[in-house]
């Protein structure tokens, strides 16, 4: 009994220590999580809130004349003398060029003649009429017929009358067509022919045009905007835009007209600036860069950047709700010095990680959440 009792006693002794060493351990350990958890730093959180982003987006656009016509022959004819040349500033209704057709001048003669002739032979027929139809008023001595033909040869000849009237009309119309005036005031950019050359409607002289006229006072930009952007835009918005080619000049214009459609190649939206170019700086066929303003009419949830978490399962933000998150998945709109418009199932006053990280996983407790502005 002795001998047992001693070998029980040190066994019982080791299962007391090593439960004790146990116990101990737990303990400890459970105190060092405490302590981890106490002392992590609170997430950084704010408030959704909506609002309006202003950003804006760089274009190129085409500077190019406010009015351009080509100016063509009417008549076939052989240019007499020429008054303007390239570079050529002139106002509306100037002489440009005069040209001659003598086969003009003779059947403007011819017209003219022949309205004369109408003339008499319509004199004589209501001259006949009258006489005819003053006699009739003594009973028996002209009849209704020869009364009735009387007056429809005066009609007749009256018709032919006004034919040989628009006739040398006509004619006179055509010659005035010898000469050339500015239908507006601008400068001459083209020139095409030279005296003793033949222009009219056919032939090789029509090929190109006499002159090319601008109006270069007042410009028009064209721009192209991508179909993403054309909800932005806003009539009478003031544009900025710089040409490269006058060392990065800053300039400013209006948006005047909107073309309201998308261009089916391009699928982009045609708009027009009108530009005051009195010094003339800016020359037609310039390229610019246009920095056009995008200015929502709604307003939009607006977000730091950072809390927008794009992962391989799609874009999200982290929602805080009952001290746990959530992803919310969401689509991006513009982007603009570190904040970004999102769009999904949020709404106002909703508490958001400001940086979002696959680190923090979704359905997860938070211990603290710091919120900020």
């Amino acid at each position: 009994m002795n001998s047992g009792l001693r070998l029980f006693f040190p066994l019982l002794s080791a299962i007391a220590l090593t439960a004790g060493l146990q116990s101990c351990g737990t303990s400890d350990a459970k105190d060092e999580k405490s302590a981890a958890a106490e002392a992590a730093p609170a997430l950084q959180a704010f408030a959704l809130e909506r609002s309006n982003l202003s950003s804006n987006i760089k274009i190129p656009g085409e500077l190019i004349a406010f009015q351009q016509v080509d100016l063509y022959a009417k008549v076939s004819s052989f240019v007499k003398k020429l008054y303007a040349d390239v570079g050529t500033q002139v106002q509306e209704g100037q002489l440009l060029a005069t040209m001659e057709a003598p086969e003009i001048n003779s059947q403007l003669s011819g017209a003219d003649s022949r309205l004369k002739s109408q003339e008499a032979i319509y004199l004589s027929s209501k001259a006949n009429y009258d006489r005819l139809l003053e006699t009739s008023k003594t009973p028996g001595t002209v009849s209704q017929n020869d009364l009735d033909i009387a007056f429809a040869r005066q009609k007749s000849d009256l018709a032919q009358l006004e034919a040989a009237r628009a006739a040398l009309r006509e004619i006179g119309d055509n010659k005035n067509y010898l000469t050339i005036r500015a239908p507006f005031s601008g400068v001459i950019t083209a020139r095409n022919v030279s005296t003793g050359a033949y222009v009219g409607p056919a032939g090789k002289g029509s090929e190109l045009p006499m002159f090319t006229l601008q109006q270069q006072r007042k410009l028009r930009l064209v721009v192209s905007v991508p179909e993403a952007y054309s909800g932005y835009l806003n009539d009478k918005d003031e544009v900025s835009f710089t040409v490269r080619s006058l060392n990065n000049r800053k300039f400013t214009g209006k948006i005047v007209r909107m073309a309201g459609a998308l261009d089916k190649r391009l699928r982009s939206q045609h708009i027009e600036l009108d530009v005051a170019n009195e010094d003339k700086a800016l020359l037609p066929g310039m390229v610019a860069e246009v920095n056009i303003p995008l200015n929502s009419a709604t307003t939009n949830f607006v977000v730091p950047s950072t809390a927008v978490l794009n992962s391989t399962k799609g874009v999200f933000v982290i929602k805080i709700a009952d001290h746990k998150t959530k992803w919310v998945p969401v689509t991006t709109g513009r982007s603009e010095d570190g904040k970004t418009e999102i769009f999904g199932e949020l709404n106002d006053g909703d508490t958001l990680i400001t940086n979002a990280t696959e680190e923090v996983r979704d359905d997860v407790t938070v211990p603290a959440v710091k919120i900020g502005k």
